[in-house]
């Protein structure tokens, strides 16, 4: 793991740890805190706002603001994962786990696990 990759990780570490703090603090002041008073659909709705300001910066193409918009996307992301009791930690294990194996051999082996579940 190279000293950039080491410090995203770390950052992405002490961000979880940050929102797991404030989910429980203080409304009045902490933006974590009241998003999260107002139930998973609000940080769900969040998220897909910031989805879609992703994709526009995007189509945009300002690599600032693409930059932007996808530091909000994952920090929204990253309040409903620690909603679940999750971290960016299971989300980096996951892509490690899928790492080196075809995009399209990951998603055959996902749907035969949705295929098989389903029964059909």
């Amino acid at each position: 793991m190279d000293e950039r990759t080491a410090r995203g990780n770390e950052t992405l570490a002490r961000l979880a740890g940050v929102i797991a703090a404030r989910r429980g603090a203080d409304p009045a002041t902490s933006y974590v805190a009241r998003l999260v008073a107002k139930g998973e659909d609000a940080v769900l709705k969040k998220i897909g706002e910031e989805a879609t300001e992703v994709v526009m910066a995007c189509k945009d193409g300002d690599p600032r603001r693409i930059v932007a918009e996808v530091a909000d996307l994952w920090f929204h992301t990253m309040i409903a994962l620690a909603g679940h009791g999750l971290t960016p930690g299971d989300v980096l294990a996951e892509l490690e786990r899928r790492e080196g194996q075809s995009g399209l051999e990951e998603f055959a082996a996902r749907k035969m696990t949705s295929r098989e579940a389903d029964g059909t």
